[in-house]
């Protein structure tokens, strides 16, 4: 097991203890289902990897990461249950698996548990009552931060005149604002000042400006048994993505126009799908993707630089390696 597989390991079997097994079964079992099914627990990862570039350790940091791991689950239910998604990491969703009031309440549940684990660090005395409220603050306006997100994106679909530039701003709310929170939160539980949180806020929002252009990009060139969903399946939902908008800029009014079609025709077929890459690629969209998220990975490995070297400085640019290669 390399060294990043314990971090994944760590959480994991932290979650693992979490006391779930309870009733009523229609609350606690989807949540149970929605935890055991993995995924890639970036964000906690990235709260014990902020706590070390610190000079803090991972036990402090732990009911920090779960906190954030568990808010990540919430937005998930919900952001499914908006997008009508039938599956997620190649199972059903809660609200196809169940019903939409369990998924519901499931994800309020998952909530409510988020911030339990942040009261532990009352009854102890592992921080002080300055820093609780600070990570009590950093997550809720995390979380706001999200909510607007997914307003902005909602307002995207009714909205036609909508810039590669508008959907940054969306995403580095919607996508990023967790994940400068987990790197934040970290640090903070390091008893970090204000300048090192703020390289961790700067990288924090470097790395999930990349990981959204790169799901983005991988939806239209993944491989679907590896990536984990339908190829083109932004395409089949008519979201707009950085690819989409950039290809509507680059383009003239013929290309837009057939586009637009595409895209709006509620029933597509897989040759539907097909046509819109094709224009992705020719407006040079799939291209100017894969060099923005390779400058932004750049970008992320030079603010990590202005840590002092540690283990966890190592550690977290060996992710970010991995993270750039990344297929799914």
């Amino acid at each position: 097991m390399n060294r990043i597989e314990k971090y994944v390991d760590r959480i994991d079997k932290e979650l693992d203890g979490l006391n779930l097994n309870r009733k009523p079964d229609q609350l606690y079992k989807p949540c149970e289902y929605l935890l055991e099914n993995g995924g890639k627990r970036l964000r906690p990862v990235f709260v014990l990897m902020g706590a070390g570039l610190c000079g803090g350790g991972q036990d402090k940091a732990v009911p920090a990461a779960l906190a954030v791991e568990l808010v990540h689950n919430f937005t998930l239910v919900h952001d499914d249950i908006m997008d009508e998604a039938e599956s997620r990491r190649g199972r059903q969703t809660l609200h196809i698996k169940w019903d939409l009031p369990v998924a519901i309440l499931a994800g309020d549940l998952l909530f409510v548990e988020a911030f339990r684990q942040l009261q532990s660090y009352h009854h102890t005395e592992i921080v002080e009552n300055e820093t609780v409220l600070k990570l009590y603050d950093t997550l809720l306006d995390s979380v706001r931060t999200v909510c607007e997100g997914q307003a902005m994106d909602m307002e995207f679909e009714s909205n036609r005149k909508v810039s590669s530039s508008d959907y940054l701003t969306m995403i580095e709310a919607k996508t990023a604002a967790l994940i400068r929170a987990s790197f934040m939160m970290g640090g903070i539980t390091a008893g970090a000042g204000q300048s090192e949180l703020e390289k961790l806020r700067e990288l924090g929002t470097t790395i999930g400006l990349a990981f959204q252009i790169q799901d983005d990009l991988l939806d239209v060139v993944g491989d679907p048994e590896i990536f984990g969903k339908s190829r083109g399946g932004d395409i089949l939902e008519g979201k707009k993505t950085y690819l989409l908008l950039y290809a509507l800029e680059q383009s003239n009014e013929t290309v837009q126009n057939e586009l637009n079609r595409l895209m709006n025709q509620p029933d597509k077929a897989a040759k539907d799908v097909d046509s819109v890459i094709q224009l992705y690629q020719k407006s040079g969209a799939i291209k100017q993707a894969e060099k923005l998220i390779l400058q932004y990975y750049m970008d992320a490995e030079n603010q990590l630089n202005q840590f002092e070297d540690s283990v966890f400085k190592e550690d977290l640019a060996s992710l970010l390696d991995f993270m750039k290669n990344r297929d799914y």
